[in-house]
């Protein structure tokens, strides 16, 4: 074994950890919203797409990256352990890649459409490939480093807390530094040098994070790699999925948490401009917004500690259904609305941050029951649900637009205001309560088991 962990397995959660691991998830934001809120934009009126040939080249990448999002997980864990850990080792080997592939995906390199069409999906596949490899393996270092269930809960709260961070911070400056930018590149290539810019943090940030975990995950060598017990095969990933009955409820529960992010940010500037008639409260509302899930999740650390991951995340998905169901039979009024979806992304906090606990809790059920620790292959099946979560989002918020008679330009009167809410609250506070009842009914892993669990694996190994 290396120098670098001494065999200590075991040592306490560092200061730096507990308060700042999760900035490289603030990088990781900082880069990727460049994608979720100026890529569409970026190919219809910078690169002059048609709207035809730019929902191709959109709908042809996301489906790609969906359909690849749970290997990822599996190759970590299926190939030979790298020189610095299963895990750690994937945040220096190819994140740098990043910032070059990413950039091509802002940049029109032909006046041929289709040629250029296809270089910026080709450019958009392999950027996201490259990023996924150290986004899950980020992941899964919250079921590596953390030991105990105390552990876990700190750092997905200290990870949940830097990523609303980071998603704050790019409300405000994203736009800003982009346009900082053309001044140097022009204006079309405005949004290739912000893309590759913030990669580049996205690298150092992810460098951090190998930094601190330094210690924290047993490096396999020689005979020790022979027997090592986190390379998985293909059919002892499925195993521990399919004999995993908890980790199959969490990852339908968390659907739910994913609906609320995407679908209420989706649908804000629809209450608020057709329903209220006031698109500039929208400020407020994402300042407020934001604030509330920071809180969330950094208060996590501390509940989940009262009451264990579990119950904070049912906790914080019955808060939700709740604070969301009050937004829609209290819909007149646009102050309250704000004060109670901030209670809710207080709770969404929660959930955010409990759930990679969750996740964590599963892979030492699946250890403990099949005997091989498929950390990687587990913690990566969170994309799954995520993907799942964009898709549903365009589903539920066009389907309730069609539903209320909504017109571009018209503010809507009467019961139509209400009807407004529905997708931007009532859909996702019932699919909150249908998570929460999930949870309670079919994700049994308490605390205590979590601890008795991963005392039977250290005694066997």
């Amino acid at each position: 074994m290396s120098n670098e962990n001494n065999g200590n397995q075991k040592k306490s959660l560092s200061s730096t950890l507990k308060y700042f691991f999760g900035v490289g998830d603030a990088g990781f934001v900082l880069m990727s919203n460049i994608e979720t809120f100026y890529f569409m934009t970026f190919l219809t009126d910078l690169a002059g797409f048609s709207a035809v040939i730019s929902g191709m080249i959109n709908s042809v990448f996301t489906t790609v990256d969906a359909c690849l999002s749970w290997l990822y997980g599996g190759i970590i864990n299926g190939t030979k352990a790298k020189r610095w850990g299963r895990y750690r080792s994937w945040l220096i080997l190819v994140p740098w890649m990043v910032p070059f592939l990413y950039a091509f995906m802002f940049l029109r390199i032909s006046d041929n459409e289709m040629l250029s069409a296809v270089v910026i999906i080709a450019a958009a596949i392999l950027s996201h490939v490259v990023w996924n490899f150290g986004y899950v393996a980020n992941a899964t270092l919250v079921s590596v480093v953390g030991k105990t269930p105390e552990d876990k809960a700190t750092l997905a709260s200290s990870r949940a807390t830097w990523n609303n961070i980071g998603g704050l911070l790019f409300s405000y400056l994203g736009l800003p530094f982009a346009t900082l930018l053309a001044g140097f590149v022009g204006e079309k290539n405005k949004f290739a040098a912000a893309a590759f810019c913030l990669g580049i943090l996205m690298v150092v940030t992810y460098f951090a994070h190998f930094k601190m975990t330094e210690g924290y995950e047993e490096i396999e060598t020689g005979e020790q790699q022979a027997k090592d017990r986190t390379k998985v095969s293909i059919p002892e990933m499925f195993a521990s999925l399919f004999q995993n009955p908890p980790l199959m409820v969490l990852m339908l529960a968390d659907l739910a948490k994913w609906c609320v992010k995407f679908v209420t940010a989706a649908s804000a500037i629809y209450y608020f401009r057709d329903a209220m008639g006031n698109p500039g409260l929208m400020s407020v509302y994402t300042l407020s917004v934001s604030l509330g899930a920071i809180i969330g999740a950094f208060a996590m650390r501390y509940i989940a500690q009262k009451l264990s991951s579990r119950t904070t995340m049912i906790v914080s998905y019955g808060g939700m259904a709740v604070s969301m169901f009050l937004i829609y039979v209290m819909y007149a009024s646009a102050s309250v609305v704000i004060g109670l979806m901030t209670i809710a992304h207080v709770f969404y906090g929660m959930a955010f941050a409990a759930s990679p606990a969750l996740y964590a809790d599963t892979v030492v059920y699946a250890t403990w029951k099949t005997g091989r620790d498929a950390s990687g292959w587990i913690m990566g099946l969170q994309n799954l649900p995520l993907k799942v979560g964009v898709f549903m989002r365009g589903v539920i918020l066009s389907s309730c637009l069609v539903a209320v008679g909504w017109q571009s330009g018209v503010v809507l009167e009467g019961t139509a205001r209400q009807g407004m809410t529905i997708a931007f609250a009532l859909v996702p506070a019932a699919l909150c309560l249908a998570g929460m009842i999930l949870l309670l009914v079919g994700f049994k892993i308490t605390k205590e088991k979590v601890t008795q669990y991963q005392k039977e694996i250290d005694a066997k190994n």
